[in-house]
């Protein structure tokens, strides 16, 4: 296990945490949160050993191996194919001293490196090397590609792939999903769920957390405490226990009461009643989770704009691309005030096309573009980061928008979203990516647009802004369009889903949860597709409909036993889980710990160790038939 034993640690004159004490257990998957500067990416450093504690230990196995993703971006001219397969040091030392045997001839020693191959899975690897690319959005041709001839976000692909190709005991994953599209996302929370390791996952966004993890340890008051649980599962013990503090649990009804106060005004208002339906969404999420996020440093809503027009732009015939390739073909679209629009699609599908066309920041190659006069469009872009002047402070940055405002007003402006007297006054060389993307975002709002075209909005944003931001757009009087891998902010600010794919855009007529079951089945009739295409070229006879129906049959008589094990497991297990959350409530509560209730104690302890025990028997079990059921399916 990792086990933390009173650790402490500073950086500089700052002291992150101190006197902490936690245990994570083999396969756990635990998601590491906290505000910015409280020390994750610190305690990963510090297990890495490139930092060494205060006070206290941080222990693990001598021979666990551990993975983590390298910040610095690849280099360099090898292949990417091999420079994942560099990621599994063991196959790459085996390959090595087969090479060296080869040239001694030595038969006896060949032998035995080969069996060794075969027990590592040594002859699947380059395979497992190109899932993992295909996983993360590499089509076939990148395999053989030098590395230097990527981008920086690609190249950051490549050192995750990287790191997953290692067969780690322990993998450390550092916002994963920063340089990743929707589609990427659903792909590793599938292969970190099937993860047979432990994991340490630090990420700010909320579905993603929830969908992996199986404990949080959450970092505040310089403090590391651990939950049992997914986020949502960690949001709601902790916003029970602020909701007790009174001062707080009153702040948190004035906002209930506000949003109550908006739904009863525009309930029956046509114009409002998208708006109105998604502040009760709002409402239902706040009333349980709000209060744990009562401390969070933004606190900022977006300005009513000066006027709406009753069409702010409409489209007619559009075809759009980038010289001579067409990414949207046909394209009619309307934009009408309180539409509230989220973009799927694909990897390259032409989601940012699109906005950057609704924008009129892209030239469209034919058709009708028509934007209303009063139309104020606030557009929020990654490379717009890269536009923002360093040697300019925030409050220089609004000065240029507005002549004439008065700094103090600037000054408290700033300060909703999280830049205090001094930071606001600071040139921003030095800010970090969610720093700047703050800046950006509240430049924009500070304009009073009508319409937002957000294009990945919470790259970099921590999880009280990412909150903050899904709150303030849910006030928002204008109509939005965006484009995020974030989950969380699509599902709490969108009424309207449309898919871009095919070169057209289309309503998507499911729910954002069945989204990736979608993807799943789209992306399984294009490999089809590719796979007829490919027996078809080699002479291979297509099966006709009544033996494929044969063959599903046999399939699926073939593997119900292990599927039925399986769901047996999987009922054991959450019984389990059930019996343990009973448990550690019990134990939980302060009365247990007194001298009348001792044996009590003991028993619940014993009981708790044996349940875990239980748990983590029918887990590995688990894995085995999962693993079983996708080498014969």
């Amino acid at each position: 296990m990792l086990q933390a034993i009173n650790l402490g640690i500073r950086r500089g004159t700052k002291l992150l945490f101190e006197g902490t004490s936690f245990q994570i257990h083999p396969r756990q998957k635990v998601g590491l949160t906290g505000a910015n500067g409280t020390g994750k990416s610190s305690l990963f450093s510090l297990i890495l050993n490139e930092l060494h504690a205060d006070t206290g230990d941080c222990i693990y196995p001598e021979n666990w191996v551990i993975a983590h993703v390298a910040q610095e971006l690849a280099a360099g001219t090898q292949a990417a194919i091999e420079f994942v397969l560099d990621g599994d040091h063991e196959l790459r030392q085996i390959q090595q001293a087969i090479t060296v045997a080869e040239e001694n001839n030595n038969g006896i020693l060949l032998a035995t490196l080969h069996t060794q191959l075969d027990n590592i899975d040594g002859y699947t690897a380059s395979s497992r090397a190109s899932q993992l690319l295909a996983g993360l959005g590499f089509i076939a041709t990148d395999e053989n590609r030098a590395i230097n001839e990527f981008s920086g976000g690609w190249q950051m692909r490549l050192n995750l792939a990287k790191a997953l190709m290692c067969r780690s005991d322990l993998l450390l994953l550092d916002e994963p999903t920063n340089h990743l599209d929707l589609d990427t996302i659903i792909w590793l929370e599938s292969w970190l769920t099937a993860y047979r390791g432990t994991l340490l996952l630090i990420s700010h966004d909320r579905d993603f957390l929830n969908n992996i993890c199986t404990h949080i340890a959450h970092l505040e008051h310089q403090n590391i405490q651990l939950y049992t649980g997914n986020y949502s599962a960690f949001e709601r013990i902790r916003a029970e226990r602020l909701a007790n503090q009174q001062s707080e649990y009153i702040k948190q009804q004035r906002n209930i009461k506000h949003i109550e106060s908006y739904i009863e005004r525009f309930r029956a208002k046509a114009t409002k009643a998208k708006q109105a339906q998604s502040r009760l969404k709002a409402l239902e999420r706040m009333q349980t989770i709000a209060p744990a996020h009562v401390d969070s440093p933004f606190h900022f809503s977006l300005f009513e704009p000066e006027k709406i027009p009753n069409s702010l732009l409409h489209m007619e015939a559009i075809d759009a691309g980038y010289g001579d390739t067409k990414i949207l073909s046909g394209i009619d679209f309307q934009l009408l005030p309180g539409d509230r629009i989220g973009l799927l699609g694909p990897n390259g599908a032409g989601k940012s096309t699109l906005i950057k066309v609704l924008a009129n920041q892209l030239k469209v190659q034919s058709g009708e573009y028509h934007i209303a006069k009063e139309t104020k469009i606030g557009y929020f872009a990654q490379h717009q980061l890269e536009q923002l002047h360093n040697e300019h402070s925030p409050i220089e940055h609004l000065q240029q928008i507005d002549k004439n405002a008065r700094e103090a007003d600037l000054r408290n402006y700033l300060g909703r979203f999280g830049f205090s007297n001094d930071m606001s006054l600071s040139k921003i060389q030095n800010f970090s990516g969610g720093e700047k993307s703050r800046l950006v975002l509240s430049l924009i709002i500070y304009q009073r647009p009508n319409l937002l075209l957000l294009d990945e909005p919470t790259n970099h944003l921590d999880l009280e802004m990412r909150e903050a931001l899904a709150e303030a757009l849910q006030e928002f009087s204008g109509a939005m369009v965006i484009v995020s891998h974030d989950r969380h902010l699509l599902n709490s600010t969108c009424d309207q889903l449309l898919l871009v794919h095919n070169n057209s855009v289309d309503e998507f007529p499911l729910s954002l949860d069945d989204y990736p079951k979608w993807l799943s089945e789209h992306n399984a009739a294009r490999s089809n597709t590719s796979t007829s295409v490919d027996k078809k070229q080699a002479g291979i006879p297509a099966l006709s409909k009544k033996e494929k129906k044969q063959l599903e049959a046999e399939q699926r008589k073939k593997t119900q036993p292990i599927r039925n094990k399986v769901k047996k497991l999987e009922d054991t297990m959450q019984k389990l889980s059930d019996k343990i959350t009973k448990i550690e409530a019990q134990l939980s509560e302060s009365d247990i710990y007194t001298e009348n209730n001792k044996q009590k104690l003991q028993d619940l302890l014993l009981e708790k160790s044996d349940a875990d025990k239980e748990h983590e028997d029918a887990e590995l079990d688990w894995l085995d038939n999962i693993e079983e059921l996708e080498k014969i399916t």
